[in-house]
């Protein structure tokens, strides 16, 4: 009897491609979780003594919380940058009223960068953010 290899191959059922979904999803699940836990084991730098500045490269503004409500001021966000660019422990270091606070880290959240490099390959680095309001 001949067999089709081709044929053999695609899916034929819609389960059959639920089933090499999965395949798929579970053989790259090692590298996702190496990677986070990369990131969470990764030596954190400050900027300087050969440690370049990282640069951001998506930037999401702060949702306003409460529209008409006046105040001005700058929220001060510290934060670490992965070497994979990504803003990690993200919290307040000097605040201006707690609901414009918490928008302000909402919004770094969402940023990505350009990693910092440290002889020529990215690492994690501690930076701080200021965020900038104006009469609301």
């Amino acid at each position: 009897m001949f067999v089709d290899p081709v044929r053999r191959m695609a899916p034929t059922r819609g389960g059959d491609f639920m089933i090499f979904a999965a395949i798929i999803l579970f053989a790259l699940l090692p590298q996702r979780i190496a990677c986070a836990q990369q990131a969470e084991d990764e030596k954190i730098y400050t900027v300087g003594n050969g440690v370049t500045t990282p640069r951001v490269t998506h930037q999401v503004d702060p949702e306003h919380p409460a529209r008409g409500f006046r105040i001005s001021g700058t929220v001060l966000i510290g934060l670490v940058i992965t070497s994979h660019g990504e803003p990690k422990d993200v919290h307040v270091v000097r605040s201006l009223e707690k609901d414009v606070d918490q928008a302000a880290v909402d919004a770094v959240k969402q940023w990505h960068f350009e990693p910092a490099m440290k002889e020529g390959k990215p690492v994690a680095v501690r930076i701080s953010v200021e965020i900038r309001f104006h009469d609301m």
